[in-house]
């Protein structure tokens, strides 16, 4: 994970569908007749119109806003993909409007494409992944840098926060992969710690607490803190997470606000999480 993705939280860690508002995180509204079920899609508790509105603290101290959002589906080369962003505005210090994206598989939930359109203060660019695990590698589409991949089943930073949804998250387990897409960040290691209570702005939730860790420099580098609070139910909303960074007393934290359910895509995902009736009624 690069510094950047650190610094557009401090100084997230977020068409063939309805839209997003790169201001506000607005939403278009999925119904299930919107979304055919399939049993070949990977069970998940999340789905397209699925979108969560936080808000970012430096220390104690509001600095912005920021959402996590299923924008619907995508083909990204022949793959059904979920499109996912994770968009960050605010200021602190620096002004800061960043926009994360995610193309992950449907079926399998790897990654086919990753994006990073960052502002910060002065600075502003792009960066374009690909993944081709036909041939083992990943490479930027805004320039010529390429890297081996060290999986065929790849996943990028915001992946990996709906991959670690799916998980069962079993409180003193230790999970381990090396899926992150860039060699340097393997293992990755996710520590299930504790369950406690959180309340948030968006209401109060028995929660499950994971400390993960990346081998490289970043958000949840092997040399820093960070905790990541799951809700404690079929869901497996995040509902809050803080990061320790030496730089900012306190550290930064992202704590819900509002909540709109997504539409998930397995039938009995879709049972569990919505009930019998919304299933059947989308599969008729």
């Amino acid at each position: 994970m690069s510094r950047f993705f650190v610094a557009g939280l401090a100084l997230f860690f977020l068409g063939l569908s309805p839209w997003v508002s790169p201001e506000l995180g607005v939403r278009a509204q999925w119904t299930p007749e919107m979304v055919p079920p399939d049993t070949s899609a990977a069970p998940a508790p999340f789905g397209p119109g699925e979108h969560l509105t936080y808000n970012v603290k430096v220390g104690w101290f509001n600095a912005g806003n920021a959402w996590l959002s299923v924008e619907g589906f995508e083909n990204v080369r022949g793959n059904l993909t979920y499109r996912a962003a994770m968009g960050i505005r605010g200021r602190f210090i620096v002004g800061l409007n960043d926009l994360y994206k995610t193309w992950f598989d449907v079926q399998t939930l790897q990654s086919w494409r990753f994006t990073r359109d960052m502002n910060q203060g002065s600075y502003s660019g792009i960066r374009d992944y690909a993944f081709f695990p036909e041939r083992m590698t990943w490479e930027r589409q805004d320039n010529d840098e390429f890297g081996p991949l060290p999986t065929p089943t790849p996943l990028d930073d915001i992946a990996f926060v709906y991959f670690l949804r799916t998980l069962p998250l079993e409180v003193g387990e230790t999970y381990t992969f090396d899926r992150y897409f860039k060699e340097t960040g393997n293992p990755v290691t996710v520590h299930v710690v504790r369950k406690d209570r959180r309340k948030t702005d968006a209401g109060e939730f028995d929660v499950i607490v994971v400390r993960p860790r990346f081998q490289s420099e970043g958000l949840f580098s092997d040399d820093g803190e960070a905790e990541l609070e799951f809700t404690d139910d079929e869901r497996r909303l995040l509902v809050y997470m803080w990061v320790d960074m030496p730089v900012v007393p306190g550290g930064v934290s992202l704590h819900l606000e509002s909540i709109t359910s997504g539409i998930p895509v397995n039938p009995e995902s879709r049972a569990i999480l919505l009930g019998p009736a919304q299933s059947d009624t989308a599969s008729r």
